[in-house]
């Protein structure tokens, strides 16, 4: 078994299909937010049947991109049997998930963002988890945050930094 790289280039998306059975659920609105930031930054990666092109890699960021409303994205043609079109999707669906992070190149990494995590998928209390509180669930109040009495029972939470209070 073998899988051929034919070509990378632009395709209409109604040209594409997405791969049946895909079984992962992708945020597609954190990946709007990542294309409307940055704009498709890889190619998805399709495989070139007798029927047309299937999506194995990428079927979120396709969702996502016809949602922005373009009418192209960047592929990668690819020829493959059945059982590697499978195994494709699954290693690109799985792979990631079971990888770790070095704390440290993250919190650098997102420290360098000076607080714009727009399109990242990041927000602040990631942040403040790994360079304040490790145990903290969400960061501390701003400094101009005031504090109420327990006779306030609404609870509310910042959509910024995820800090709760109530």
């Amino acid at each position: 078994m073998s899988v051929t790289w034919l070509e990378t280039r632009p395709v209409p998306v109604d040209q594409l299909t997405r791969f049946p059975g895909n079984a992962k659920r992708g945020d597609v609105e954190a990946i709007r937010a990542s294309i409307r930031k940055t704009g498709q930054y890889r190619a998805i990666v399709v495989r070139k049947t007798g029927d047309g092109m299937v999506i194995l890699a990428g079927n979120h960021t396709y969702d996502a991109i016809s949602a922005e409303g373009e009418d192209k994205i960047r592929c990668e043609i690819i020829e493959c049997s059945d059982v590697e079109a499978k195994r494709i999707n699954l290693a690109d669906n799985r792979l990631t998930e079971i990888g770790t992070y070095d704390e440290e190149d993250l919190a650098a990494l997102l420290s360098g963002l000076d607080g714009d995590f727009d399109g990242t998928g990041w927000v602040d209390s990631d942040l403040f988890r790994l360079t304040v509180d490790p145990e903290a669930s969400s960061p501390m109040p701003p400094e101009e945050f005031t504090e109420y009495g327990d006779d306030i029972e609404t609870k509310h939470d910042c959509p910024k930094c995820g800090y709760s209070w109530s």
